[in-house]
């Protein structure tokens, strides 16, 4: 602990500390299990925020204190820790893997970066569409990380040109990063599987309401906020603030064809891991048409994840050598730890749904006079800014619930509100710690603080616009 910062230090004995004191006040705040729900969810909150220890780890711990404290059985809180939109998830990752094994997201995304062209602002526009493509199936942290080498060498094409490292190439090169980062966090917000704080919601709405949403219902709401916003960032990092007027290189086309070529023609294991990706999206979208054509096969999003992932352990490569696209070991890069984050999540909703405390929360809302409106817009912005600061996933865990019963005291439908907060959660612009590929471009050295910050706020703020507008006028047509 010696090397640790102080924050994490108080926050490993603060959490309990604040689960003891509230657990075992003399009084009820509201009822003996709400207290413990309340007590559990102030402990993981400050470890969530203060990263003591894994957000994972924090996430197991309403299946020890539940049980503990008698709010529900371990039987039912561990239900929500196998709950089958963890499959759903679970079948996601492998299919990421499989893509990341065989090199296919990154042919994918060099075919559009070389597809878009070769002028400044179009290898910038390259870049963001490839990233937020690619993040739609795959971690945004992965997009970022393996999208950082290449943008890399095309800005060190500039740096080493005859006239050295100028105001329009540091402009281009700031334009390039931020773009990949942003359009990271962005794209994820297009799928069901492309950022955790949606799968939080979906299992929310899906464990505690019943009220299903399909692959490509959401997609519907999703992938236009998505591209909209990508869009916007684009003109806003070219024309507004790094405008990279007047500045010429063709050497960039070779920097994406020599890594085609690294890449070598398409293989067979290539080929068969693009059949079962476009076989399990076209599953997705094309769902509620198959289940009316067939109406016993009953299919749902989950099944057709798993069915994706099985696929890719059972299809032989090559039988008699005993080789496939995926073996089991491949796992080991699976993210585990996110899995038991979203059932660490429904858990703590499901015990403040069973504990009562989103019906007093709703009870307080309907016997105020709110505006929906405004109310709607402060927690869009609420979270929105928070999560610059906290674990998106951790942040939608604790508070989707609490918005749900703000929805039902507004007798509004949940989902009108839900969504676009719930979106909110993946519009981290403005710091480096905020996400991971904040913090990878960061790390590359041709960002600073100031330059996220300036550009991050003002982006902030229009996406809270966005989402506004969402509520106010979107949704409704869709849900």
């Amino acid at each position: 602990m010696s090397n640790q910062p102080t924050s994490k230090k108080i926050g490993l004995f603060l959490g309990p500390i604040l689960f003891i004191i509230v657990q075992f006040l003399p009084f009820d705040i509201i009822s003996n299990h709400a207290d413990t729900v309340i007590a559990t969810a102030m402990w993981m909150v400050c470890w969530w925020i203060t990263e003591t220890v894994s957000i994972s780890v924090t996430a197991l711990l309403p299946l020890l204190l539940f049980p503990l404290f008698k709010v529900m059985p371990i039987e039912i809180v561990g239900a929500n820790y196998g709950s089958p939109i963890i499959f759903l998830f679970f079948g996601g990752f492998v299919l990421a893997l499989a893509l990341e094994k065989v090199n296919l997201h990154k042919r994918i995304a060099l075919s559009i970066i070389k597809k878009t062209g070769t002028t400044p602002n179009k290898v910038v526009l390259g870049f963001m569409i490839a990233t937020g493509f690619m993040s739609m199936w795959i971690s945004n942290t992965a997009c970022t990380v393996f999208m950082l080498p290449i943008a890399m060498s095309v800005i060190q094409l500039l740096i080493d040109d005859a006239d050295g490292y100028t105001k329009n190439d540091q402009n281009f090169a700031i334009s390039v990063m931020l773009g990949i980062a942003f359009a990271a966090n962005a794209g994820g917000i297009a799928t069901v599987i492309g950022t955790p704080p949606n799968s939080i919601l979906i299992g929310l709405l899906e464990n505690e309401y019943h009220i299903e949403i399909s692959f490509f219902k959401w997609m519907l709401i999703g992938l236009p906020f998505s591209v909209l916003l990508i869009t916007i960032i684009y003109f806003i990092l070219v024309k507004c603030f790094f405008p990279n007027t007047g500045l010429k290189f063709n050497a960039s086309k070779e920097v994406i064809d020599l890594e085609l070529k690294k890449l070598g023609k398409i293989s067979s294991k290539e080929k068969q891991v693009l059949i079962v990706f476009c076989v399990v999206v076209f599953l997705w979208i094309f769902r509620s048409l198959i289940n009316t054509l067939i109406p016993n096969l009953d299919l749902s999003d989950t099944m057709i994840s798993l069915f994706g992932a099985l696929a890719l352990f059972v299809i032989p490569f090559n039988l008699k050598k005993g080789d496939f696209i995926l073996q089991w070991n491949d796992t080991q890069k699976l993210a585990w730890g996110i899995l038991i984050l979203f059932g660490g999540g429904l858990a703590l909703a499901n015990g403040m749904s069973t504990s009562g405390i989103v019906d007093i929360i709703t009870a307080i809302i309907s016997s105020s006079n709110i505006s929906i409106l405004l109310t709607a817009s402060l927690l869009i912005i609420l979270m929105l800014f928070m999560t610059e600061l906290m674990s998106n996933v951790a942040l939608t865990a604790v508070l989707a619930p609490v918005v749900a019963g703000i929805a039902m005291g507004l007798n509004i439908p949940i989902l009108y509100l839900l969504i676009p907060v719930t979106i909110a959660s993946s519009c981290a612009f403005m710091l480096p710690m905020a996400t991971p590929p904040n913090a990878i471009v960061f790390a590359s050295g041709y960002i600073k603080v100031g330059h996220m910050a300036r550009v991050g706020i003002f982006i902030n703020i229009i996406s809270a616009a966005l989402l506004i507008l969402m509520f106010q006028f979107v949704i409704g047509l869709v849900f």
